[in-house]
């Protein structure tokens, strides 16, 4: 990679990093928004619902519709919808986006993460969001430990890059990833929350920790994702072959533009 070629495609593509940049930045403001509801003490719905499975249920409903909406807008559809370094890096090592595209989408997820939990924290008042039943939502293991809690995450990444590859890159599904991805995001919380705190994305829990100064364990979300999705990869391409992957977009059944090395009008799978 050379200056010259970074400064071309900063020119050229500075909407799609802006797009990730605000993507993050608004799933994160919507975790905080709905956890806060949910799980603040004062609040009559964490009243309402004792049971703090049925409320994780219903902050994994939230999260999974909100990760649905976000693929399905039109900057999801246009930007390719990865709101995640780790989702980044895999296309990256799968040939499918340039680096200096892949260098500054890393670089806005993570930015957009900081910005959309410094935004909740002005929306919803620093009382609030740094209530320890809230911790600016921060990602942490749980009981039993960092190394459960790595394993976790590994696992729960692998999980989501292979269904997003499985289903992206079949061209009759292409159009229901998010549904899928969705799905298992409200899934995992429900479930796996718990035992990781359900991150699958360095920036979400860098944005987390950042406001909540919180350093501890940080280093379990910046490995394990990328080391569960990047082995998804290297399994979808040992099923389906290099040449079945298409595209990043997780959502290509539009008229938006696409700024990757695409090969998705070429199948017709």
């Amino acid at each position: 990679m050379n200056a010259l070629a970074g400064m071309l495609a900063l020119k050229q593509h500075w909407p799609e990093y802006l797009m990730e940049a605000a993507e993050l930045g608004i799933f994160m403001l919507s975790a905080c928004s709905f956890v806060a509801l949910i799980e603040y003490s004062g609040s009559p719905i964490h009243h309402l619902i004792s049971d703090p499975f049925l409320r994780r249920m219903l902050i994994g409903l939230a999260m999974g519709l909100t990760a649905i909406l976000i693929v399905y807008s039109p900057m999801g559809k246009r930007s390719g919808a990865h709101f995640n370094p780790a989702v980044t890096l895999t296309f990256l090592r799968l040939g499918k986006i340039a680096p200096w595209d892949a260098v500054f989408y890393m670089l806005a997820q993570f930015i957009g993460a900081l910005l959309g939990v410094m935004l909740a924290t002005v929306l919803l008042g620093k009382m609030l969001i740094a209530n320890p039943r809230v911790n600016y939502v921060a990602t942490l293991p749980g009981s039993a430990g960092i190394s459960t809690a790595f394993i976790a995450e590994v696992s729960i990444s692998f999980g989501l890059m292979l269904t997003v590859l499985l289903v992206s890159n079949t061209k009759r599904l292409n159009r229901y990833t998010a549904l899928f991805a969705g799905a298992l995001v409200a899934i995992y919380i429900t479930f796996e929350a718990p035992i990781s705190g359900m991150s699958m994305n360095p920036a979400r829990s860098f944005g987390s920790a950042f406001s909540a100064h919180i350093w501890s364990a940080l280093w379990i979300y910046f490995i394990a994702p990328p080391i569960g999705m990047l082995l998804a990869a290297e399994a979808y391409l040992a099923i389906k072959g290099a040449s079945s992957v298409l595209c990043c977009k997780l959502h290509h059944e539009n008229n938006k533009t696409c700024i990757f090395h695409c090969r998705y009008g070429d199948s017709s799978e």
